[in-house]
């Protein structure tokens, strides 16, 4: 078991020998001429003998103090460098929380453009849709969806939850007819149960049951709903800012001119402590410039 004085006593004890004046130790520390006297009386005081003497209006260490400030300026060299190789760990490594929709449909077509402006950044990406655990989890910055803010956290939009019907255009053309809202009712919904659905058709001034049939596809992400819809299996409810390439190539197409949202947006979040981090500011500067 280690018998230390107290390191924040340690610590202006280093500044104070340094100087051999207690004005500059404060002044160094921030902190008041009478708080480092207190702390030095501290260490004093766990030794049982003086440090300082006190000549003619100044300090002078004492030789035994002298020895001992010596070692411990190395002392503190050695953990300043640990410390240092902790926080170039630390920069060299970017972790992003982000839901498996905007991975897949977004982010992951365009990181590559973040780690060319910035090589000395490696990026991880995880794709989780539960909340994040920024300190348990490791993440530097979480990309979720919600209605924002939130206590504790920074946080900036990046655009609105909006969302249409969307379909392939084969499975449009199969359909033989000019479609009105209405017709949605007879044909394969994916994820019916999602309150999306509802919303569009209250917005089409069309009751959509609260109970929606258990019949079709049940899928647990908008990424899987588009891919399901690009191959046939029906109409999902999509945000078109993530399908724009899909529908410049024709393996999408809305089915009608109306957008609904809930009110929700899509958010980088990040610990508030944290908002002069270095990585984090590059990175939602990017995100940010990307997107608009």
């Amino acid at each position: 078991m280690r018998t230390l004085p107290p390191l924040s006593a340690v610590r202006v004890f280093e500044a104070a020998a340094r100087h051999e004046n207690f004005t500059a130790a404060a002044r160094e520390l921030g902190m008041t001429q009478a708080a480092v006297s207190h702390q030095i009386r501290v260490i004093e005081n766990h030794f049982g003998q003086q440090l300082f003497r006190r000549e003619r209006q100044r300090v002078v260490l004492t030789e035994p103090a002298r020895r001992a400030a010596a070692l411990l300026g190395k002392g503190l060299d050695t953990i300043e460098a640990a410390f240092a190789g902790l926080r170039a760990d630390d920069e060299a490594m970017l972790t992003i929380s982000t839901t498996s929709t905007f991975a897949n449909a977004w982010l992951a077509w365009r990181i590559g453009r973040f780690q060319v402006r910035y090589p000395d950044i490696a990026v991880r990406l995880l794709t989780q849709d539960a909340l994040t655990d920024f300190a348990g989890d490791g993440v530097d910055v979480a990309i979720r969806s919600g209605h924002g803010p939130w206590p504790d956290v920074a946080a900036h939009r990046l655009l609105v939850q909006d969302f249409t019907p969307m379909c392939s255009p084969g499975f449009l053309a199969a359909q033989a007819r000019t479609l009105v809202p209405a017709d949605l009712f007879d044909l394969p919904l994916i994820s019916p149960h999602d309150p999306s659905w509802g919303c569009w058709f209250r917005e089409a001034g069309l009751t959509y049951p609260d109970d929606p049939p258990t019949a079709g596809l049940r899928l647990d992400s908008q990424a899987n709903e588009a891919h399901a819809a690009m191959a046939g299996q029906g109409v999902a409810m999509l945000t078109p800012f993530f399908w724009k390439q899909d529908m410049t190539d024709h393996r999408l197409i809305p089915m009608f001119d109306q957008v609904s949202t809930l009110g929700q947006a899509y958010w980088i979040v990040y610990p508030e402590h944290r908002r002069l981090t270095r990585k984090i500011r590059r990175f939602r500067d990017w995100l940010l410039a990307e997107i608009a």
